[in-house]
């Protein structure tokens, strides 16, 4: 695996969706859409959590990459490790994650 993804990666991956803005959740950094979180970085700096339909299929597929903590259990988030993704999958990952939490109008706005 080349370099591990940095925050300022993440960041530059989410710039290209529509509406993004960053601000700060539980005292770290997050990417949001009309207000409503979509990507947060953890504590820590080397993790984020994400929205995702496809939750236990990460999981079950990578469980070095995506967990689930038992405060996200009852949440459609996974958490994912910075130093294994691969960021072509991280991409598309957050484009889901933007899709989940943006108006269904906007989300439908950008091409799969």
């Amino acid at each position: 695996m080349a370099d591990m993804v940095t925050w300022d990666r993440v960041c530059d991956l989410v710039s290209v969706l529509p509406e993004v803005e960053q601000g700060t959740s539980y005292g770290t950094p997050t990417c949001k859409i009309r207000g409503k979180l979509f990507v947060r970085l953890l504590e820590g700096g080397e993790r984020i959590a994400i929205f995702t339909n496809e939750r236990e299929a990460l999981v079950t597929a990578a469980p070095q990459t995506f967990t689930v903590p038992a405060h996200y259990v009852n949440y459609p988030m996974v958490v994912v490790a910075l130093d294994t993704i691969d960021p072509v999958e991280l991409s598309e990952l957050l484009a889901e994650s933007w899709r989940i939490r943006a108006p269904k109008r906007l989300a439908a706005s950008l091409p799969r």
